[in-house]
């Protein structure tokens, strides 16, 4: 986050910027860097896969969602909300719109709020 809030980047030498960020923040010697800028160019340089990250973030709101409908109902391998995503979900393919399916599994939409709670954000 530190290379995102600079002014200026004229002149800007990544490799002199990483060794001084790593010098600032106290990191060992021993333990080198496995995430480099360069590795997140792909977030940046078009918005098509920002667009298909989306639907990773989706795909959590909706897996948070369905796991709350297990643990709503006081246990996690409850057999009829087993069946209820078995055959709204799992086995329904395109027999209706996602939406109305999930909508008929969970008997409302998706709620973002247990995405936040398991990452810890709430």
């Amino acid at each position: 986050m530190a290379m995102h809030s600079l002014d200026n980047y004229d002149d800007f030498d990544i490799s002199k910027f990483e060794h001084t960020e790593l010098d600032r923040l106290g990191m060992p010697q021993g333990i080198v860097m496995r995430h480099r800028p360069g590795h997140f160019q792909h977030l940046f340089s078009t918005s098509a896969y920002a667009a298909g990250y989306y639907v990773y973030l989706w795909a959590e709101v909706l897996d948070a969602d369905a796991f709350a409908a297990f643990k709503e109902s006081g246990d996690v391998l409850n057999p009829e909300v087993a069946e209820k995503a078995r055959k709204f979900i799992y086995s329904a393919g395109n027999t209706a719109p996602p939406d109305e399916l999930y909508r008929s599994f969970r008997g409302r939409d998706p709620e973002i709020q247990f995405m936040l709670e398991k990452k810890g954000l709430v």
